[in-house]
């Protein structure tokens, strides 16, 4: 995806930030720095997604092989795994499900006994048995991108912000002070090429290194920093164990030094993080024993949970809306490639996707669809899934939507995939004059969706909502009608189990209807040459996100 530039005004503190960061910062200084490898094999677990694959991977970062010969018996968790698919989830919010919910119990059970390898990388050791001591987490790079303030304090709520981001790193310690049993390790997200929230990203992470613990006067030694993020940015950044000290030495740059043709760290990079991580692991390893407990404490639970801690409660004008899919206020849905434009690149054809503030039902975003499709063409805005999704609980898909104009129509299509290829299924929404003058909330339930008819057994019912792997809103022309143009506003985007979870009396909304202001949004995918036809679905092709 294109990345937004910051506004001039933003563009202007880019200079004195930057000396700022260049200038070092001492890093906190442990009691008994030991650099040697445990002296018996220690379990470890990394929950990581592709950028810590490469990481662990033999010849590429070598992390792996390189803590294997350092005593540590390694283990990862990757996308899909654990209870509820919790290892397709480690965005920045995304560590309260793991270390701060109702599930905190049950998801923290499987990571202490998981034993198995979900990436590539030798093991030189045999499992000791017994749980894994050591727990490493890290979000991937699309988690530098934060909005807000480089000096932002800490919010009341998670998300993808420096607020939101402090927030939740705040929260979580309360679980890990109930672990002094565990060592947890906080693996900072790799920076992005693209500078727009750099400096962000860079006063998040420092945040991190330097003040986050001592700002919670947390005293434990089970807890971590290893700042991933700057030892990206340049040769002369570090973090490691040297000459009997830690360093943290920041750079003068704040965006990735080592790309690999994107922004997942090269070979180079993810090496020279190995060759700096390991030793100073062994030094946090070795402060953490000086004073670890023997068994886990009796009070070891994760209460009180986060919802139970000062958060802004929803407006009551607000409906509940049952399996949100996307309510367009932050990043993309976990697991996800993003919201996608595919569109005919043989005509005239124009389509995009992005959250705007412009518009909104619920919050402060929604999802601008802007198109104008030629005769006999097609355009579409796609949602794409990593792994297929599993909404056979729920009984069909709603949203709401406002239209600029009356006569609306779009279709709302379904696509599966199985080793015999793909199946696409569709149903076309024609919207009346309420959504002109404000919100239509729409509920589809899966069996209104039918097999496209240029596919075989079209015509036929939907009937594998256990199986979806992409949703999508698509244009073309109807027949004998004239091409659509139009712009509508798509929100609150969910499943749910009747058309009550669409239905409320219109005085009881809460309504942003158009403004001037316009504001950050996060822009689709360029044109890709794929006639597949009317309702236009791209074929997938696999991704990382870091």
């Amino acid at each position: 995806m294109k990345k937004l530039t910051k506004l001039i005004t933003a563009l202007m503190l880019l200079i004195p930030l930057a000396l700022v960061a260049a200038a070092p910062r001492p890093a906190p200084r442990l009691q008994g720095h030991n650099p040697d490898p445990p002296a018996e094999p220690v379990k470890l677990i990394f929950i990581h997604h592709s950028t810590g694959e490469n990481w662990l991977a033999d010849d590429y970062g070598d992390l792996g092989i390189t803590l294997s010969g350092n005593n540590y018996f390694v283990s990862d968790t990757n996308y899909g795994w654990g209870p509820d698919g919790i290892g397709d989830n480690t965005d920045i919010p995304n560590w309260m499900q793991w270390f701060r919910s109702d599930q905190t119990l049950t998801y923290m059970d499987a990571l202490f006994n998981e034993s198995g390898q979900n990436a590539s990388y030798t093991r030189t050791i045999h499992d000791p048995g017994g749980e894994n001591q050591i727990i490493m987490f890290k979000s991937c790079f699309p988690n530098s991108e934060l909005e807000g303030d480089p000096n932002d304090p800490p919010g009341t709520y998670e998300d993808m912000s420096v607020a939101g981001a402090k927030f939740v790193y705040n929260q979580i310690l309360t679980y890990f002070a109930t672990r002094p049993d565990k060592l947890f390790i906080v693996i900072t997200a790799p920076p992005l090429s693209d500078s727009t929230y750099a400096d962000n990203a860079r006063a998040f992470n420092q945040w991190l290194v330097h003040d986050w613990l001592s700002e919670n006067n947390y005293t434990l030694n089970n807890v971590a920093v290893f700042d991933f993020y700057n030892v990206l940015t340049g040769p002369d950044a570090h973090h490691r164990y040297i000459n009997g000290n830690i360093e943290h030495a920041v750079g003068g740059n704040n965006t990735l030094h080592y790309p690999s043709g994107d922004d997942h760290p090269s070979q180079g990079g993810s090496r020279k993080a190995t060759g700096e991580f390991v030793s100073l692991l062994n030094v946090y390893y070795h402060n953490w024993q000086a004073d670890a407990p023997t068994a886990p404490p009796e009070d070891s639970q994760p209460h009180p949970t986060a919802e139970s801690q000062s958060q802004p409660e929803s407006p009551p004008s607000q409906p509940t809306l049952s399996g949100l899919i996307d309510d367009f206020e932050g990043d993309a849905p976990i697991g996800s490639y993003g919201w996608e434009t595919y569109w005919d690149a043989a005509t005239d054809t124009e389509i995009s996707c992005a959250p705007t503030d412009q518009v909104a039902y619920l919050g402060k975003r929604s999802m601008k669809i802007t198109y104008d499709i030629e005769l006999h063409s097609w355009g579409t805005c796609d949602l794409t899934f990593e792994h297929a999704q599993n909404w056979g609980d729920s009984s069909g898909i709603g949203f709401y939507v406002h239209a600029e104009g009356e006569g609306t129509f779009f279709n709302v299509d379904l696509m599966v995939e199985h080793d015999q290829g793909v199946e696409s299924y569709v149903h076309q929404v024609r919207l009346d004059s309420e959504s002109a003058a404000g919100w239509q909330g729409v509920f589809l339930t899966w069996d209104q969706f039918e097999r496209v008819s240029w596919e075989a057994d079209a015509g036929a019912v939907f009937n594998k909502p256990d199986q979806i792997k992409t949703l999508a809103f698509g244009f073309n022309t109807p027949e004998g009608g004239e091409p659509p143009v139009g712009i509508i506003y798509i929100d609150a985007l969910s499943l749910g189990d009747n058309a009550a979870d669409l239905e409320q009396p219109a005085s009881d909304r809460e309504e942003i209807l158009p403004s001037p202001s316009g504001g950050r949004s996060l822009p689709c995918a360029g044109s890709l040459l794929l006639p597949l036809g009317l309702v236009g679905f791209a074929v997938w092709r696999k991704k990382g996100d870091g």
